[in-house]
């Protein structure tokens, strides 16, 4: 699962931007469906993706649950404190750390500068008797990493010395017992790769942020001081800043000149396109020791801390506690050694034929058409072929591609949609339209001279509505005109902003045939109406009369009825009187 590396991505936050593959040294950003995910085995953990991430989607494994699992255990856990702590936590004193480390449960804590003083003091003895024109320091993991993984070659030359964090460890070992449980709290996510490797010596690494969380969730404040398990550190403190290692080497080797180098694209720019096994002539007997560093400026600018923490400030703070003084000659237990051999990142080389069907997916079949402009994050188009070839990329990467596929579409789009349209810039000037535009504007003929009318202003075109185009450019909001009179038409005229105060459209539906028809169509209705109504009318007068006729006969039937009655009545009271009498 990618979260177990130090680095990973939550993908609902990633917003597509690529800026992540833009700034990534070594390119270890794989394209799924335009989001971003980190590939373990390429990645060298320097963080730059963090920190550039627009949408923080980039993220540092915090392991800071398994701390306080750690910490709840009933275990010895001691804490060793990066010196960069001075640019994180601005005016706080390492005493004050220890102290509320220690009421949040540790068991004691203590400066990773320590161990950086340790390094230091054999770097100088194996500098003396060094036969070799280069040695690398080991201090940065990240650094040691892009060596290892993508300059290989220079492998041999990394000081066979462990890094200042497990030198700190060992000594942390040796003075609290075998059983000491070292956590370090640091501005680095490559330290991580450190602790999972080296689990013996470093049980957790973790950022300054989560020391931070820790702290809060317990309700503990930076107050009183307590003294850390192995006293005050000196000069390694400035290890934090780029060329602090070779200010602890001051009055070193005389044949030994010292660079530092920060930044993993300057380190590459360094080395590259050198064979290592040429440097020994080109030397002639000297030597060069080379602080490399994966942070621009040092750890004081790592991953994890805050945009100003690597400030002239900071610089002034971290010197003012850092004595001007050498490493050289200190005595120190012995740190170890440690090994770096190469270990590269093997991707097959394409083929030639492979690059360029993989060009032409993207439009590319010229050399004209290698453009080299870096948007998708690749150095030249070639580098994006062989990334797409590997399935690292995809096609939407390529900003001139997805142009011109969104010029090709709406060109389309605007050429055979059955209506005038015109697209305007701010000022009025025509930026693109349609035939079927300038044949209702009357401007076919130049338009067919021409193939467009760009330059023109509409307010030519379209006089009676150019109040329209102003107030969807400043309110940017559609308006509409349905049945508008012009140049002798009818037309529905719908107005639209494409960027407030920038460009503008309109689509122009001509009606007339339409409002013709519906005139036809509503004289027809008429006329049917009026049959309707004179039927209804004959309907009604006849139905009137037979009403009128039918009321007489049944009043003549009712009123013969009626006399029959009567006179059957009469007779049977005649016929009762004779009977009675």
């Amino acid at each position: 699962m990618e979260k177990t590396s130090p680095v990973y991505t939550t993908e609902n936050g990633c917003q597509d931007c690529y800026k992540c593959v833009r700034h990534c040294p070594v390119k270890a950003i794989r394209i799924v469906g335009g989001k971003a995910s980190v590939m373990p085995a390429a990645c060298v953990a320097c963080g730059e993706c963090v920190k550039v991430c627009p949408a923080h989607a980039k993220k540092i494994r915090s392991d800071l649950s398994r701390l306080k699992e750690m910490l709840s255990s009933g275990a010895k856990v001691y804490a060793s404190v990066a010196p960069s702590f001075m640019g994180y936590f601005p005016g706080v004193t390492f005493g004050q750390i220890a102290s509320a480390l220690m009421r949040a449960g540790f068991a004691g804590v203590s400066e990773t500068a320590h161990g950086a003083e340790a390094v230091s003091a054999h770097v100088a003895r194996i500098l003396e008797a060094a036969h070799e024109p280069l040695i690398i320091s080991s201090a940065c993991p990240a650094a040691v990493d892009m060596i290892r993984k993508y300059l290989p070659g220079y492998s041999q030359y990394i000081s066979p010395l462990p890094s200042p964090l497990r030198a700190h460890s060992r000594l942390i070992h040796e003075h609290c017992g075998a059983d000491a449980k070292v956590v370090f709290f640091g501005p680095c996510a490559a330290k991580k790769n450190e602790a999972d490797a080296h689990p013996e010596e470093v049980a957790l690494s973790l950022v300054f942020p989560a020391m931070q969380k820790l702290l809060e969730e317990s309700g503990i404040e930076f107050e009183d001081e307590a003294p850390g398990i192995l006293g005050e550190a000196q000069e390694g403190r400035f290890y934090s800043v780029e060329g602090g290692m070779n200010d602890t080497l001051r009055d070193g080797a005389a044949d030994v000149r010292y660079l530092s180098v920060s930044g993993l694209d300057s380190l590459r720019r360094l080395l590259g396109g050198v064979d290592p096994e040429m440097l020994k002539a080109r030397m002639g007997g000297r030597k060069i020791f080379l602080e490399a560093l994966a942070c621009p400026g040092g750890c004081v600018n790592g991953p994890a801390m805050p945009a100003l923490g690597g400030s002239i400030a900071t610089v002034f703070s971290t010197d003012a506690t850092a004595p001007l003084q050498t490493s050289v000659g200190r005595c120190v237990s012995h740190c170890g050694v440690s090994a770096y051999p190469a270990s590269p990142v093997n991707e097959k080389a394409p083929e030639e034929r492979e690059i360029a069907l993989a060009l032409a997916r993207v439009g590319k079949v010229s050399k004209s058409d290698e453009l080299n402009c870096g948007a998708c994050g690749y150095m030249t188009c070639r580098d994006f072929a062989r990334a797409l070839i590997a399935g690292k990329a995809e096609e939407a990467m390529c900003h001139t591609y997805l142009k011109k596929n969104f010029e090709r579409t709406s060109n389309a789009l605007i050429r055979y949609i059955p209506a005038g349209v015109v697209i305007v810039d701010g000022k009025g000037a025509i930026r693109e339209c349609n035939r079927l535009f300038a044949e209702l504007a009357g401007a076919l003929e130049e338009f067919e001279a021409l193939g467009n009318l760009e330059g023109l202003y509409v307010d030519s075109f379209l006089p009676e509505f150019s109040d329209l185009f102003k107030s969807a450019l400043s309110h940017g909001s559609e308006i509409v005109k349905y049945r508008q009179s012009w140049r002798g038409r009818i037309v529905n005229v719908s107005v639209f902003p494409i960027t407030r105060g920038g460009f503008a459209g309109a689509v122009v539906q001509d009606v007339t045939l339409n409002e013709g028809r519906r005139e036809e169509i509503a004289a027809k209705a008429k006329a049917v109406i009026r049959k309707n109504v004179y039927t209804v009318q004959q309907v009604a007068r006849l139905f009137g009369e037979h009403i009128a006729e039918t009321e007489v006969m049944l009043n003549e039937i009712a009123g013969a009825y009626e006399s029959h009655t009567e006179g059957r009545a009469l007779r049977s009271t005649g016929s009762m009187d004779y009977l009675n009498g």
